[in-house]
């Protein structure tokens, strides 16, 4: 018995870019960036001219869905692989304009020289060059005469055979009846399995994620407004890293600024905050797990293609109502009250810049926490104080790291049984017992990555909480997060590298302080007993030679903002791996008093 899942049947190309006009098959990239160069359209073009291979197309077929009179309708065919092939194609022998980088509408000409049968990206030389035609579009367009187009090539060019150019732009125009292989799969196939699939096929390709298949799902329906649906995704991460790109959006595509999601959006353009900068994926995951309460978007592609979980049947009915759900899940999202009190938590937990976020899924899940929780009306104070502490808690334990997945899924579901502020109050106390903060937090403190999670819960901590930069009299933590900051090495990194250590134990987090740069250049590679001792000095009417403090108490204060122990100050300096140690369990402190105010 054949366990074959998919099928292979050449193509014309004709037959496919027919297709692709009528819809029979979906291209959604085409809505997305062109991100191919124009030579790799020239070279395309130039392999099917001499009849080489280009590589084969895989499908997927949407399921049959259940109509709401009772008939069934045939899905399309979504194009897996294969869209910028696709899209080359129809941008150079059709004429049709794509999106570039900078989404804007550019049309790709390739040039053909009959005589020397070669292609070229079209330029300003090339279009004076009579033995040119500048733009093989013409050459396949319908209304175009072969006869009238070979009479004036030769008429321009002396010496032509109008035979011989005659037989080659028939040789050109026949490029279109060269077969290409398109490998269909299964319709029932799962998103792991095609994706799967794709991977082996095309291991060169960029890997397919569930959310490039649920982009793919929303784009090809236009029944149900997934065209202007994806557009508002895009639109919206892009203006979010790229304001600018408003005045492309008002003056390209007009029908989207007359849509209802132009008003509701184009404010992003004018935040300057980096905070969170979601990218498609994010914003599907949040629309989608706080609209529909599942985590998974292997399920919301099921649900936008009409599937009902109970009968295991495809209804037109569940593919609308999706379609509607996911559509309110986006405007909340770019709703401009939501997203400003998603950041506005974050900076208020102490994330004040986005060089302290390393967990775009903590973030995401923190936003869908805010949406559920203002839909169970939870007053607005409780609500921003329980997203800060499992944003944070998320943070700490690494919650969302790796695949996320099934942690989004099982925590939404058991917001959904029990309510926001239950589940966390349930949650928290479980992954933050006391002996996190006395025994597993130091252990896990014992590393040498600037960006581990600890480290910028530590810093976020010190901002929370008002403290000065390592030996300032006057600047905050806060102050030099937000404009610049040296990360200081207390044992001095030349001085340790004297003494033969390596990188992996100079570098201990425990061994950093955010300090300003007039500090840090003046301590220099100085052992730690000499600059302490002048620090005392410093503070008994000697010389000021780091920063502003002379006060001994006051020193010794900022030394415990610092987690510096006080001791250091009357010459008890540590063996280095014996102060990393009593370092790690004092900075685990600072983080436990500030997850207590958050």
């Amino acid at each position: 018995m054949s366990t074959q899942r998919y099928s292979v049947t050449p193509h014309p190309i004709e037959t496919i870019l027919t297709w692709v006009k009528s819809g029979e098959i979906a291209i959604p990239e085409i809505q997305r960036p062109f991100v191919w160069e124009a030579t790799k359209v020239r070279n395309l073009l130039d392999s099917l001219y001499q009849g080489y291979p280009v590589g084969y197309l895989i499908a997927w077929r949407n399921h049959t869905v259940k109509l709401k009179d009772g008939t069934t309708s045939a899905g399309k065919r979504i194009l897996i692989d294969g869209q910028q092939r696709v899209s080359a194609l129809m941008a150079s022998l059709l004429g049709i304009e794509v999106l570039n980088d900078d989404y804007e509408t550019v049309q790709i000409r390739i040039a053909f020289n009959p005589q020397e049968e070669s292609f070229e990206v079209a330029n300003p030389a090339i279009q004076k060059n009579a033995a040119w035609l500048p733009d093989v579009a013409k050459v396949f367009d319908p209304a175009t005469s072969v006869y009238q187009l070979v009479n004036g090539y030769c008429s321009a060019n002396e010496g032509c055979s109008q035979d011989k150019v005659h037989r080659i732009i028939e040789k050109l125009r026949g490029i279109v009846y060269n077969h290409v292989g398109i490998i269909e799969l299964a319709e029932d196939l799962d998103i792991e399995t095609v994706t799967e699939i794709f991977i082996r096929v095309n291991s060169a390709g960029s890997p397919l994620s569930q959310a490039d298949f649920a982009m793919s799902k929303i784009a090809a329906n236009e029944t149900f407004g997934g065209n202007l649906l994806r557009k508002a995704i895009d639109y919206f991460c892009h203006l979010a890293v790229a304001p600018e790109f408003l005045g492309k959006i008002t003056k390209g595509d007009k029908a989207f600024v007359a849509s209802e999601f132009f008003d509701k959006m184009k404010w992003i353009a004018n935040v300057n905050d980096d905070i969170y900068d979601p990218s498609y994926t994010d914003m599907l995951r949040v629309a989608f797990t706080s609209e529909f309460g599942r985590g998974k978007l292997q399920d919301l592609v099921a649900l936008l293609s009409g599937r009902n979980f109970e009968t295991k049947q495809y209804e037109e009915a569940i593919a609308e109502d999706s379609f509607g759900r996911l559509k309110r899940g986006i405007l909340a999202f770019v709703n401009e009250t939501h997203f400003d009190r998603i950041t506005m938590i974050l900076r208020s937990a102490g994330f004040i810049t986005s060089k302290l976020i390393n967990s775009q899924n903590a973030i995401n899940f923190a936003y869908i926490l805010y949406l559920r929780g203002r839909a169970e009306n939870i007053p607005p104070a409780d609500l921003e104080r329980a997203v800060r502490r499992w944003y944070a808690m998320s943070v700490l334990r690494g919650r969302y790291s790796g695949s996320p997945e099934s942690t989004f899924d099982s925590d939404i579901r058991q917001i959904d049984s029990r309510g926001v502020l239950a589940y966390l109050e349930a949650v928290i106390p479980n992954e933050l017992p006391d002996s996190f903060w006395t025994g597993m937090l130091p252990q896990f403190m014992d590393t040498s990555s600037i960006n581990s999670p600890y480290f910028l819960c530590y810093q976020a901590a010190q901002a929370k909480l008002g403290d000065k930069g390592f030996l300032s009299r006057d600047i905050t933590v806060t102050d030099l997060l937000l404009n610049r900051a040296d990360v200081h090495h207390l044992y001095p990194r030349q001085h340790l590298k004297d003494l033969g250590m390596s990188r992996g134990l100079y570098n201990q987090i425990a061994n950093y302080v955010v300090a300003q740069s007039e500090i840090n250049i003046a301590i220099g590679a100085k052992p730690p007993a000499n600059y302490f001792k002048e620090l005392a000095e410093q503070c008994n009417g000697g010389a000021k030679k780091y920063g502003g403090i002379t006060d001994k108490a006051e020193m010794a204060a900022n030394l415990a903002m610092n987690c510096i122990p006080a001791s250091m100050l009357d010459g008890e300096i540590k063996e280095f791996g014996a102060f990393l140690e009593e370092r790690r369990k004092l900075m685990a402190l600072k983080i436990k008093t500030w997850f207590e105010v958050l």
